[in-house]
């Protein structure tokens, strides 16, 4: 009887190129269904401590819908970390400015935040429109 824990290595690991489509989804909804591929979680192979997770394609952003009263509620705020260098913007400025980067504030939230959320993050491509520039990867649609 092996008594050992199969822990998976970077040669076996094979990664995939997905689409989702937020057009008309939850910010959170499409922000969890994205951050489960980045981390590999849908696959058998899924380790922890180890990037198992395959390359995510986001379009469609300015198109995402946010429910309840957040778009006048939720608030982003950052500093710059100067005295008096706060600086907040409302979802609904974000949503028409930058889509793109609420959708990765979002996705980046549900990460590990360490190195190795940083390391699956650079895995994810975010856009506004419908437009990419990946063809050449054959990303398959994820549906959820």
């Amino acid at each position: 009887m092996n008594n050992t824990t199969y822990s998976v290595k970077k040669s076996e690991i094979q990664r995939k190129w997905y689409i989702i489509d937020a057009a008309n989804k939850p910010l959170g909804r499409v922000a969890t269904e994205a951050a489960r591929l980045l981390a590999g979680k849908h696959k058998p192979i899924y380790t922890k401590n180890i990037d198992t997770g395959d390359h995510v394609i986001i379009l469609n952003c300015k198109d995402v819908i946010l429910t309840g009263n957040k778009l006048n509620q939720k608030v982003y705020r950052h500093h710059s970390g100067y005295i008096g260098g706060m600086k907040e913007v409302v979802a609904k400025d974000m949503l028409e400015k930058n889509p793109e980067k609420a959708m990765m504030l979002a996705i980046k939230g549900m990460l590990p935040h360490n190195s190795l959320g940083a390391q699956m993050l650079k895995k994810l491509r975010v856009y506004a429109g419908q437009e990419h520039e990946n063809q050449a990867q054959k990303p398959e649609i994820w549906n959820f």
